[in-house]
């Protein structure tokens, strides 16, 4: 089984990378299930084409009681790609990392894993600040591995430098560790000798490089990924590829 996280600072398009991701493993007949780790709750969105999905953390403050069945705080998207989303606090009250440790626990009390027996389980993960919540994934043995999306612009390499040691903090307990990062440019100066130094310096790879494209945009104007809606795009053909090493690599460990 592949169990990914996707980490990223606030607005750098990790939503996108691994929804898309997603949409391309499920191509692949792969049986996915994405969980948004993110406050915004709008990790999912593009495979759902717009179709509203109850938060767990939302449910939990609405009904006053845990769910009784997966049904109730999942729905499955493009390629019957299972979605959940943890959600967050009520702003300005409680604390968004244990949302996420909250609804770990009630995923494993429902079995998820047992029920659902997929072949992929994609993370996505708020970076901006890696506390012991948004760290779940990593330090309670979820994740197996952590791609990190950045751009060359100097916050996102300092949210990327972060998590990358958060990682690192727990390579010696077996936990996850950073397959590489994945460029999501903005078309700064000089943006891929920046990252190409930054990772060189910590001994990281540039796993995949996604350019701006139209398409992306385009297909989320429509609740979409582009895999669904331009599959014989260039960019399209990135994630393939990202997905493809991916299972090669899952299917070489078995």
């Amino acid at each position: 089984m592949i169990k990914l996280a996707v980490y990223g600072k606030g607005g750098i398009g990790k939503s996108t990378i691994t929804s898309t991701l997603a949409a391309a493993f499920a191509a692949r007949g792969k049986k996915v299930i994405q969980i948004g780790c993110d406050p915004k709750a709008d990790s999912t969105g593009n495979l759902l084409s717009g179709e509203e999905l109850i938060p767990v953390m939302n449910y939990l403050r609405e009904r006053d009681a845990d769910p009784e069945s997966l049904d109730e705080i999942s729905k499955r998207g493009f390629g019957n790609v299972l979605c959940i989303e943890t959600g967050g606090p009520t702003p300005g009250l409680g604390c968004a990392g244990r949302g996420i440790i909250a609804t770990f626990h009630i995923l494993d009390d429902l079995q998820l894993m047992e029920k659902e027996q997929p072949d992929v389980v994609l993370f996505d993960v708020l970076g901006d600040v890696v506390c012991g919540g948004f760290a779940a994934p990593i330090r309670e043995g979820y994740a197996e591995k952590v791609l990190i999306v950045t751009s060359g612009e100097k916050m996102a390499l300092y949210a990327a430098n972060n998590i990358n040691e958060a990682v690192k903090n727990f390579e010696d307990r077996g936990y996850a560790s950073v397959m590489g990062l994945i460029l999501n440019r903005r078309n700064i100066p000089n943006e891929e000798e920046r990252v190409s130094a930054f990772a060189k310096e910590r001994g990281l790879e540039i796993a995949a490089d996604i350019p701006r494209c139209d398409e992306i945009n385009l297909a989320e104007d429509q609740g979409k990924t582009i895999v669904e809606m331009y599959p014989e795009n260039e960019v399209t053909a990135r994630f393939f590829a990202l997905a493809d090493r991916l299972i090669q690599e899952d299917a070489s460990h078995e």
